[in-house]
């Protein structure tokens, strides 16, 4: 077993991690599993150039930079789709900012090939367990109920305007007086979402990683309902509150469809808000929501709701209203989240 160096960036994906629990790294013949920590430096810079750190500060990296790193899963399809792999090989692929780490399977025409990350070795404790990220927790499951009014915003996908549309739902539910929470259930870790929720007024925030989770994609039905009935009775209990909870990538991925197939998920919906980055977009989504899922939005948001030529056409095709997180009407959306 060897040290590992002082002073190493410890990334958001790694958010749980006791930094006590680490007695060193080590190479061990075992094949790695979503949530494994591991110590490695940068071999190449490709895509990413940055790491953001459990503080969500931003470390530019270089050609030799150390860091912990963790092993999982990501669904991005303006990125990259990456893996776990069945065998620990030499050098992986950085597969988000957060410091996640798998086998890149499809990417982006657009990126470059992703940065390489050379690994050293497993972090272990002092008995040589490897550790895993879901062995540290922030937030344990409860008996309590989610009772908080909850706001759901999905997409159509990945970079729709969604985060920006659950902000802005945070900030006008502040700004009328309402106590709110935020969440992010589903994607890959990033703290940058749900810190923009706590900057327009959500008191209380959190994600999957606070249960250990470094993303959620290719988890089963149980776990995904674990991470939200965890994150429900956590930041929604309080019946006089708001909970602004946001989806990660489009209606049609595999854990949002999940969820939104599932009964006593959709059950929690107070109001829904749909976002697109185009009418078109826009129309089509409403389209599925109510086909697939028989769900109906309370507004529409997102990129289309910048531009009034978008709109225009939108109209057309639905009475549901839109709204700019940009540009904040809050008569408008008091009747939008509180009728």
């Amino acid at each position: 077993m060897k040290k590992i160096p002082a002073g190493l960036i410890i990334p958001s994906a790694a958010f749980c991690l006791q930094k006590s629990s680490i007695a060193g790294y080590q190479m061990l013949d075992k094949s790695p599993e979503q949530g494994d920590l591991v110590f490695g430096s940068i071999r190449r810079i490709g895509q990413h150039s940055s790491l953001e750190n459990v503080s969500g500060r931003i470390h530019a990296i270089h050609n030799g930079s150390k860091a912990v790193f963790v092993f999982g899963n990501r669904y991005a399809p303006d990125h990259y789709e990456g893996i776990v792999q069945e065998d620990l090989v030499k050098d992986v692929d950085l597969l988000a900012r957060s410091g996640m780490i798998g086998t890149v399977v499809t990417k982006n025409a657009m990126l470059k090939d992703p940065t390489r990350i050379r690994i050293q070795g497993y972090l272990v404790d002092k008995q040589g367990k490897v550790l895993n990220t879901r062995d540290f927790p922030k937030i344990k499951s409860s008996s309590k109920k989610g009772k908080a009014k909850l706001v759901l915003v999905v997409g159509t996908a990945m970079n729709s305007g969604k985060s920006l549309a659950a902000a802005a739902c945070c900030r006008a539910l502040h700004q009328m007086g309402y106590a709110v929470n935020g969440c992010k259930m589903t994607g890959t870790a990033s703290l940058k979402d749900i810190l923009h929720m706590n900057d327009a007024g959500a008191k209380d925030f959190a994600d999957f990683t606070y249960l250990g989770y470094p993303s959620t994609y290719k988890l089963s039905m149980n776990e995904m309902l674990n991470v939200f009935h965890t994150l429900d009775s956590k930041l929604g209990s309080n019946s006089k509150n708001f909970l602004v909870v946001e989806f990660a990538d489009g209606i049609n991925q595999r854990e949002t469809a999940m969820l939104l197939e599932c009964p006593e998920i959709v059950s929690r919906i107070h109001k829904l808000i749909f976002c697109a980055a185009d009418a078109l977009g826009a129309v089509g989504g409403i389209h599925i929501l109510k086909t697939k899922f028989n769900l109906v939005p309370d507004a529409v948001s997102g990129l289309c709701s910048s531009s009034p030529l978008h709109i225009r056409e939108l109209n057309n095709f639905t009475d549901a209203p839109v709204f700019n997180g940009a540009d904040l009407k809050l008569d408008q959306m008091a009747e939008i989240l509180l009728n």
